[in-house]
């Protein structure tokens, strides 16, 4: 469905979504935060402390001790300006020799004041101490150290001589931080690589011996900052009816127990991609006050053995301390396939106990109470049986392809954001994408602005729709593309094959457009308007296959020769035939007799489901099936073969053609289809418009040439 963006704007920048009956006193509340936090009266979330600033603070101070000394600084200097500045003048009081390895030297108090050194005690954090020790310099050995201080105080005498004390000094700190800080270092890094592993593994995991919790990420009405609810859903209103009254059970339960109601313990969303089945869940996470589990089915799946259904068992646990509660799990098939009898032929102990512990969970001797499982894919034919029973999964919702009215409503949804033209027809848009789902509607919204955008517009413009509607169904044009002549007149002529037959049957699809100018991996495209029914008969079926092979007769009939421009075609035509025969019994030798599997599991099988006689019967009926279809292509052609040389010459000047052309040169068309009236706008200007088929189909895709 359409995937709408939260709190959509109007051009006066309030909010266009439905507000009930608030008042503007409303709007003077404090904003909640939108994070889920607590309110802050900003719509912010509160800063969180960190524990880790206080660890750096503590590593910081621990360094900070250890290599620096402060209250206190000792000036270092060299043997030769201690001998000539301090010992020759009789400067000093005292002379320490520490381990050996270096001295510190004190200064005598009535000295400390003179000249010489008060610039030492006036430094400001550099000060030296007036209790000392005031100099050091390192003494090399002591022997050397003893023989220079005797040699240098050999003038003084005896009374005045310093002579040095040798002490040991440990330092009890720094060794204590040798031990001890390599293996804080190696337990730091530990820690580190584990936090994060388990950061990239994702979810609920606290160290690497949690890798079996469970990923599933937790809303609730407090913390979620999901804010769709079934209003943002347009369309999709039988799939809605279905989950809304999910949702009125947790709101009202009382109304459905006092009737002996239970509430249904799953339900199964199944719809092609892009139909909105994730969009439905999200809704259901806004409108339910109930704790919300979202999960998809892959997150079970990992490298370890049991994880899967180690996961299984931790959601339904954290599920079962919230309920009453949703768990959604999206694309379920990839832990939900059917189980295999042999492990040697695509069977999966490891996806298959995931399953099984499901199973167990879902519906097991154990009871869930309040806990309502809604679960979306795309596969519903390859889910395993027991998976799909009542009591697992008690509903299956189709989400299927929008209707012209869903259309509608879900174009507007995306053209709230665009800045559009103000008389854009949105009927319009809607009957030219039949076919399309929510997500193809949402690009194509996109598309038509970053053409407008590209064309420095300052609005969305209609053409600027049409134009991406041809740029999604076919490609991008290629005009530069080198085609040689000879190329151009095959794909002139084939084009205008498929023009002439699909104007001439009653049941083909009625034409829009031809091009032969080069789009996506295309030479050339025809754009349809297929009816939009449910039902379809043989002869509607003959007559597309007609219309589709007139490409190759075409070149047949006027060149004499083909070309592999057709492989699109006779891969459609074929696969047709072969669904006519086989499935939908169409074949007066073979009877009515289908050999379709509608629950997707004879793909795995290794014999078909008929003998080889019946084999070679089914492929004669499609040989003969397709054989009378390309001749009556040919019929046709050569009966209209004025026609189609006007067209194909018609082509090859203008490039690009339209129904009105067809128009011109074979006369009004015999059997109007029934969307042909929206085919061109009144007072358009055909030959600079671009028109698109009514469908998105099989029938409706540009044929590859």
């Amino acid at each position: 469905m359409s995937d709408n963006t939260e709190n959509q704007k109007d051009k006066t920048g309030k909010n266009k979504k439905a507000q009930g009956s608030k008042s503007q006193n409303d709007s003077k509340q404090p904003l909640n935060n939108l994070f889920g936090g607590k309110d802050s009266g900003l719509g912010t979330p509160k800063p969180r402390f960190s524990i880790y600033w206080v660890y750096g603070l503590i590593i910081v101070a621990f360094l900070s001790i250890n290599f620096f000394n402060f209250g206190s600084h000792v000036e270092e200097i060299t043997w030769p300006q201690f001998q000539r500045d301090m010992l020759m003048t009789k400067d000093v009081k005292r002379l320490v020799v520490v381990n050996n390895s270096f001295a510190e030297v004190y200064i005598k108090d009535d000295r400390l004041n003179s000249p010489k050194y008060k610039p030492f005690l006036n430094r400001g954090f550099n000060s030296i101490s007036k209790a000392g020790p005031h100099f050091t310099f390192t003494i090399g050995t002591v022997d050397i150290f003893y023989k220079q201080l005797e040699e240098a105080q050999k003038s003084f005498p005896e009374n005045e001589k310093i002579s040095p004390e040798y002490i040991t000094r440990k330092d009890i700190f720094g060794e204590l931080l040798s031990w001890v800080l390599p293996f804080v270092l190696i337990a730091a890094l530990w820690i580190f690589f584990i936090r994060r592993m388990n950061a990239g593994g994702g979810g609920g995991a606290g160290n690497i011996f949690n890798v079996g919790k469970s990923r599933a990420q937790m809303f609730d009405k407090d913390s979620s900052i999901i804010k769709i609810d079934f209003k943002d859903v347009a369309g999709l209103e039988e799939a809605k009816v279905e989950i809304k009254e999910i949702v009125d059970f947790l709101k009202n339960p009382k109304k459905y127990t006092d009737l002996g109601g239970k509430i249904p313990k799953g339900a199964l969303l199944v719809g092609p991609p892009g139909t909105g089945k994730t969009l439905l869940a999200k809704a259901v996470a806004g409108e339910a006050n109930v704790p919300f589990f979202s999960i998809s089915g892959s997150d079970f799946v990992e490298m370890f053995v049991g994880v899967g259904a180690s996961r299984v068992r931790d959601l339904f646990k954290q599920a079962k301390e919230k309920a009453p509660c949703i768990v959604f799990i999206d694309e379920i098939d990839a832990i939900g396939r059917a189980r295999g009898k042999n492990p040697n032929f695509g069977a999966n102990d490891e996806r298959e106990n995931t399953l099984n512990q499901l199973l167990t969970e879902m519906d097991g001797f154990a009871t869930n109470t309040g806990v309502i499982i809604l679960a979306a894919t795309n596969r519903a034919d390859i889910l395993d049986r027991a998976l799909l029973r009542a009591g697992r999964f008690d509903r299956q919702i189709h989400v299927e392809l929008p209707d012209l009215n869903e259309r509608r409503e879900i174009l507007k949804v995306h053209l709230r954001p665009l800045k559009s033209e103000e008389d854009l027809d949105v009927d319009f848009l809607a009957r030219q994408t039949p076919g399309f789902s929510g997500a193809d509607l949402a690009n194509v919204c996109n598309e038509a602005a970053l053409i407008a955008a590209r064309n420095n517009k300052d609005k969305v413009e209609r053409q600027d729709f049409l134009d991406a509607i041809d740029r999604i169904i076919g490609g991008l044009e290629k005009k530069n593309k080198i085609i040689s002549p000879n190329e151009k007149k095959t794909i002139a002529y084939h084009e205008a094959g498929h023009a002439t037959i699909s104007w001439m049957l009653e049941y083909a699809n009625p034409l829009v457009k031809v091009t032969i100018i080069p789009r996506g991996r295309a030479l050339g495209a025809a754009w349809y308007l297929p009816e939009e029914r449910q039902l379809t008969t043989t002869e509607q079926m003959l007559d597309e296959m007609c219309s589709a092979l007139g490409g190759r007769a075409a070149e047949e009939l006027v060149l004499g020769k083909i070309s592999t421009g057709a492989l699109n075609d006779l891969e459609r035509v074929t696969k047709q035939a072969y669904a006519m025969i086989s499935y939908f019994g169409m074949s007066k030798e073979l009877g009515n007799i289908s050999f379709y599997d509608s629950t997707g599991q004879g793909e795995y099988a290794f014999t078909k489901p008929y003998s080889d006689k019946t084999s070679e019967l089914i492929d004669k009926e499609v040989a003969k099936l397709v054989e009378r279809s390309y001749n009556r292509a040919l019929e046709v052609l050569t009966q209209q073969r004025d026609g189609l040389d006007k067209l194909a010459n018609i082509l090859l000047e203008k490039e690009v053609i339209f129904s009105e052309d067809l128009e011109t040169i074979f006369g009004k068309r015999q059997y109007p289809g029934s969307g042909e009236h929206i085919l061109l706008a009144e007072g358009e200007n055909h030959a600079s418009d671009i028109h698109i088929s009514e469908a998105k189909n099989d029938d409706s895709k540009p044929e590859l040439v």
